[in-house]
């Protein structure tokens, strides 16, 4: 499971849902029961929307439960806030990574601390100690507790380098002595809990223990992590916890904590039948199922559809090259630790290709350009192989070969405004339509290392600052966040729980046009070199069909569903008339199947357990009237009886305006 990005930063209306068909018709909001949830007590029911918003109901007045013998609707909202959007947040945090180091070495004496720093959901802290059970962190949170209740303030100090030595031999710490020999500034700081425990430290805290509600904070696991990250130092207890500024908050991010794990696409991805990695062939080689490959066509349909419409042009390339191709672009050079061993074919080295980007310039080159012929656009789904350590393989986010959503553009200067604005909208249109509309943007600009001249960097980073103006998408800036060949616009998409995932990407490539040395003739008749720019919307196919499954929780809309409609007889009776029904839907572009041999009602939980959107009934009535009731999985139920052609014409309405039924 990814890890959860701190979601619910801003507080939306719950009228935000009608303005998007694909959440109005589609999504309903997550609820649950506080009350049945082990770490509340409040007995009320919190709602995450689809803009992911956490909120519970107000309590309900006794009149207006008599009045309308239902919760009331009025909400109460909660946000979650995060370490940068809240200066106490990650004083509380950074302090309990401190009070759990405290706790953790009265209750096991001769433990050595190393480092606690703050992350994003909370905190940890790496010991030097005997492994750790689910029992001791109870243990440990009994006693961070205490340590709160007692109100202790933390004091700030500030002693020489060779004060803070002494006092670090004293207490026999190997770790804090190596973290003193790395601190450069000076003069070095100290922070106490009363005067029992202490640490190196720059701060923040908070200013006293008891500012830290302890019904705010859990421990949440424990895991081996090796001192400085190198498996060759000694094996480290690392203890995970969560902090926050309420119980209230707590409680939410719990729910969506337990939320994210339900919508896991792995667990997802078997359950429903669509993907898998089969060990025997390897780790990290995606196997699409046939419903799974199903939504894939959707997906590259869909996609190919809106780049014909935009003016690329499609490509197909091969999967390896000549080991020189790769030497010319610089990916042996600089990324051969994530590429493939290469591979001898008659004394000539080949490579398994990391990146689409060589080929589409060796396209390029097949001919002479004309400064008329820009912009050349470029699209590929082309599928790349990466070598990823076994530990790091994770579902269908961290794979070993997997398929991009590769565009490239050559253009003049005085077209990459223009040019990154087209992507902007065509990034837009293309993740709209899958139910994405919320994103986090970047534009990244020079770093100190780079290639190209100060002018083409300047007129680059200013056309890609232009084209986000334009388009009235707020971003930050990533001041020397840029790639050593140029300036570059990030994406991040927002999910249903808030989580944010890295998608597209738009960058513009001063160096691979010099290393390939391609030019186009100019109204002059000299050559001169085009700008390059690289692009993705969807990113991976596998990774961006992880999403897809964990954003809908594998409730897909009826438009990307892999089965949108499943026929059930009553009896066998019916299975005759339901196999023509089949036939005409399967006729008129629509995924249908039948499923017989159970009663009804097992017919239609089983139907609801692999998320089916539409059931249509099938007994003796509708045999004779030639109908069909339907059921459907977005309105909860039965929704009437209707001729085949009604039942053909509302699905292929709804999937047109990517609609539910």
């Amino acid at each position: 499971m990814a890890t959860l990005s701190p979601p619910l930063l801003r507080l939306f209306p719950s009228q935000t849902l009608s303005k998007n068909p694909l959440l109005s018709s589609h999504r309903r909001p997550v609820t649950f029961d506080a009350s049945r949830n082990p770490a509340s007590s409040s007995g009320r029911r919190y709602r995450i929307s689809p803009v992911a918003v956490a909120t519970s109901p107000a309590p309900q007045t006794e009149e207006a439960s008599s009045s309308t013998g239902k919760e009331a609707s009025k909400e109460e909202r909660i946000v979650l806030p995060t370490n940068e959007s809240s200066e106490k947040l990650l004083r509380i945090r950074h302090t309990c990574a401190h009070v759990m180091a405290m706790a953790v070495q009265k209750l096991f004496p001769g433990s050595k601390v190393t480092i606690g720093p703050w992350i994003d959901n909370g905190f940890y802290y790496d010991f030097d100690m005997e492994p750790l059970t689910d029992k001791d962190l109870k243990k440990i949170k009994k006693e961070m507790d205490r340590i709160i209740n007692r109100n202790l303030p933390l004091i700030r100090e500030e002693v020489s380098r060779e004060e803070a030595q002494k006092r670090i031999e004293g207490l026999s710490e190997p770790y804090k002595l190596e973290i003193l020999q790395s601190i450069k500034e000076e003069p070095i700081t100290i922070y106490h809990i009363g005067n029992e425990w202490w640490d190196l430290c720059a701060g923040p805290h908070v200013e006293t223990t008891g500012q830290i509600d302890k019904k705010a904070i859990g421990l949440e696991s424990v895991a081996g992590a090796y001192w400085r990250g190198d498996e060759k130092n000694a094996m480290l207890q690392r203890i995970y916890g969560t902090a926050w500024e309420s119980e209230e908050q707590l409680k939410a991010y719990i729910f969506l904590k337990e939320e994210a794990k339900r919508r896991d696409h792995r667990r997802l991805g078997q359950d429903l039948d669509l993907f898998s990695i089969q060990e025997d062939a390897g780790g990290g080689l995606v196997f699409w199922h046939p419903k799974g490959a199903i939504i894939r066509h959707i997906i590259e349909d869909s996609w190919k559809k809106i780049h014909l419409q935009r003016g690329y042009e499609l490509l197909y390339t091969p999967h390896v090259a000549k080991a020189e191709l790769w030497k010319i672009s610089g990916h042996i050079d600089f990324y051969r630790e994530s590429m493939y061993d290469q591979i001898d074919v008659e004394n000539e080295l080949y490579q398994l290709r990391p990146m689409n980007c060589p080929y589409h310039i060796l396209l390029f080159k097949r001919k002479l350009h004309s400064y008329k012929d820009f912009p050349i656009r470029v699209a590929e789904l082309g599928t790349v192989y990466r070598y990823e350590l076994s530990g790091s393989l994770h579902g269908l986010f961290r794979v070993r070969g997997f398929t991009q959503d590769d565009a490239h553009i050559f253009c003049l200067e005085d077209q990459i405004k223009d040019e990154i604005r087209g992507v902007l909208d065509l990034t837009e249109e293309t993740l709209r339509q899958f139910g994405f509309d919320r994103y986090e943007v970047n534009l990244s600009t020079r770093p100190e290392k780079s290639v190209g001249s100060d002018d083409i960097w300047e007129k680059a980073t200013t056309a890609l600052r232009e084209a986000l103006d334009d388009k009235g998408w707020s971003y930050k800036i990533d001041d020397g966040g840029g790639a050593f060949y140029g300036p570059k616009i990030d994406l991040k998409i927002e999910d249903a729980l808030g989580r944010k995932w890295q998608c597209s990407t738009v960058q513009v490539d001063f160096n691979l046009p010099e290393r390939f040395n391609i030019t186009y003739m100019d109204a002059n008749g000299e050559k001169r070199r085009p700008i390059m720019i690289h692009r993705a919307v969807l990113g991976s196919l596998e990774r961006f069909f992880g999403v897809l499954i964990e954003h809908y929780a594998g409730d897909f809309p009826l438009w990307i569903s892999p089965i949108q409609a499943r026929v059930l007889p009553v009896t066998d009776s019916e299975v005759k008339y339901c196999s023509e029904v089949i036939a005409r839907l399967k006729s008129n572009g629509i995924r249908a199947e039948m499923c017989q041999g159970e009663r009804l009602p097992k017919l239609i939980r089983t139907a609801e357990k692999q998320k089916i959107p539409l059931m249509a009934v099938v007994g003796p009535k509708e045999v004779e009237a030639g109908t069909l009731t339907i059921r459907s999985r977005f309105s909860g139920g039965d929704i009437g009886t209707m001729t085949v052609d009604d039942f053909i014409a509302k699905i292929q309405s709804a999937v047109e305006n990517r609609t539910s039924f």
